[in-house]
């Protein structure tokens, strides 16, 4: 589904429902006088069911911080962030962590999987933590498993898996349950091409399936799956693309930033 490069109606009409994710005016800053860093400046951003949205740019220019904000890891020093219509601003730490286990899966960039528990208790873990019973939690975490090609490993630690195999098993804990917003943060970064696009593929199923979706990436590939892709810098949007831009099309839309450099072969 495509939705307009402003973050209007998608093309499906379902315009008139409310955003799953708005960012009105979010600020978050750290420290103060000469320490003082604005991670993100009056960022404005809407997400709907359906969607899927990229974030680029340099390290540094607030990626990170927004998906902490849309997800309920961190509250703005001003501006505003709602989740289905509920603003998380004022929420206390208890009850944005009550909606995350609901409403949001988050795929960490360092996996953030609990050493002490097994792929399959990690995945049922946010579904358990809810008040799922523990068996339908369990057939779920297996499911959720199985769509990223990791069931085999259900009951290995996280030590006894690779980087990918971590990956993945990150990736099924963000999708298991009925999850309305999915926010990875570089989601691809220890898997291989082919693994990487696989992946995409099950994420993209996800928000074809009425998710809404933020994807942190430095790859345009990879960016190139999201119905549209916004540019940071400095803690500002710079520019936004159009609907489903190919790969090239992405390092020529203003605000972009350039393509990388080649490197010659070690």
């Amino acid at each position: 589904m495509s939705a307009a490069a402003d973050g209007g109606c998608p093309a499906d009409g379902t315009g008139a429902e409310e955003p799953v994710l708005e960012l009105a005016g979010a600020t978050r800053i750290h420290g103060d006088g000469p320490t003082r860093v604005i991670a993100l400046d009056t960022v404005d951003l809407q997400v709907r069911a359906g969607e899927l949205v990229a974030v680029m740019g340099p390290s540094g220019s607030g990626k990170s911080t927004l998906l902490n904000l849309a997800g309920g890891l961190d509250t703005p020093t001003a501006g505003s962030v709602r989740v289905m219509g509920r603003e998380l601003t004022g929420m206390d730490a208890t009850s944005r962590a009550r909606l995350r286990r609901r409403l949001v899966g988050y795929v960490f960039q360092d996996f953030n999987l609990v050493p002490s528990l097994t792929a399959a208790e990690n995945t049922a873990l946010p579904l358990e933590l809810d008040g799922v019973p523990a068996r339908r939690a369990a057939e779920q975490s297996r499911a959720a498993l199985d769509s990223v090609g990791v069931g085999d490993l259900a009951d290995r630690f996280p030590e006894e898996m690779s980087g990918g195999q971590r990956q993945r098993t990150a990736i099924a804990r963000a999708l298991v349950g009925p999850r309305r917003l999915l926010l990875a943060d570089e989601p691809t970064g220890a898997l291989d091409t082919a693994a990487g696009e696989e992946m995409m593929q099950v994420l993209r199923g996800r928000i074809d399936a009425g998710s809404a979706g933020v994807l942190v990436t430095h790859d345009a590939r990879y960016a190139a799956w999201a119905d549209r892709t916004v540019f940071l810098r400095d803690g500002r949007l710079t520019g936004s693309t159009g609907p489903r831009m190919g790969v090239e099309a992405l390092f020529t839309a203003p605000g972009a930033p350039p393509p990388p450099r080649s490197e010659p072969e070690p």
